[in-house]
């Protein structure tokens, strides 16, 4: 196979490795981030929040995956929410960025039930960095020092339907279904954005005055990877601290604790397990995820987090 090809393939294998075979980024503090996987979240929560995500995967593996993500979400009246996010992925010699902005409008269904409709709409853009590549045998004439990559569209749909209680909705992100040329418009270097599908929810049982216990999950699917899900027990002391564990299937177990501040600042840290081949070769995965929340009006509680 020629060098070129064989480049190709090793690099989307790369770039598909910490997705677990998806193309969107991973996080284990996902009920904290639940805006970036779906963007009906914004303005179901009474309050401004910017959050920032940092995860560090696999860490003891050359060019592991690193993580970061930054989103901002505000109510804007009582019906309508606004909200936007980047984030960066880095693995290898390769490196994704995205940008979205969406806005949703909240529809009551009963007194206690709400709907959330959301569209977002942005871009990403994949680059391959050159001068990364060593080649132990020659080197390819295709393949120089330079960044080469594409910028291309992108937009999200998503429902949240949530209670005080309760909260269960689903998104579809990469709609318009782009392709990525990093080298030119006949060979597609395996790289078609197909559309996802993630679904989430959660219930919250009050356990006296103090403690609150919220399972949780995500589910994650394209096709044709099987599907995976996240499922997740968090355990609250009053709006003050949290204990939680989760369970990815056919991946890593993960640990994680949080403190919220003053109901102003938000620190939370998780630790991964792998359960695959790569716990021989790695010390595992650290993440740390950062807030700032200032409430704007009164309303009912957030889908999946309580700032």
């Amino acid at each position: 196979m020629p060098m070129r090809h064989i480049l190709l393939v090793v690099m989307a294998l790369l770039a598909a490795q910490p997705l677990v075979g998806q193309q969107l980024p991973q996080l284990s503090q996902y009920p904290f981030n639940d805006y970036l996987f779906n963007p009906a979240v914004a303005g179901s929560r009474p309050w401004f929040e910017m959050r920032s995500g940092h995860r560090y995967q696999w860490v003891g593996i050359t060019d592991a995956p690193r993580t970061f993500t930054l989103s901002m979400t505000t109510p804007l009246g009582s019906k309508m929410g606004l909200g936007g996010f980047v984030y960066t992925d880095n693995v290898g010699p390769t490196r994704r960025t995205g940008m979205q902005g969406s806005y949703a409008y909240h529809l009551g269904v009963t007194e206690e039930i709400k709907l959330s409709l959301a569209l977002s709409f942005g871009a990403m853009q994949y680059v391959i960095d050159g001068g990364k590549i060593t080649f132990n045998e020659g080197y390819d004439p295709l393949i120089d020092s330079q960044l080469r990559g594409r910028l291309v569209p992108d937009a999200t749909f998503g429902f949240l339907l949530y209670h005080d209680q309760w909260w269960v909705g689903a998104s579809v992100p990469q709609l318009l279904q782009n392709k990525v040329y990093y080298f030119d418009a006949v060979d597609r270097s395996l790289s078609e954005l197909e559309p996802h599908v993630q679904a989430m929810g959660g219930y919250r049982f009050q356990l006296g005055d103090d403690f609150r216990l919220e399972p949780q999950f995500l589910l994650k699917y394209v096709d044709p990877v099987p599907m995976k899900v996240d499922l997740t027990v968090l355990l609250r002391y009053r709006e003050l601290l949290w204990l939680g564990g989760t369970y990815r299937t056919n991946d890593a177990f993960s640990a994680m604790v949080g403190l919220w501040f003053k109901q102003a600042f938000q620190f939370g840290y998780s630790y991964d397990l792998t359960t695959t081949n790569l716990r021989s070769y790695s010390d595992g995965t650290h993440e740390v995820m950062l807030a700032v929340t200032f409430a704007r009006r009164s309303g009912p509680r957030s889908p999946g987090v309580t700032p």
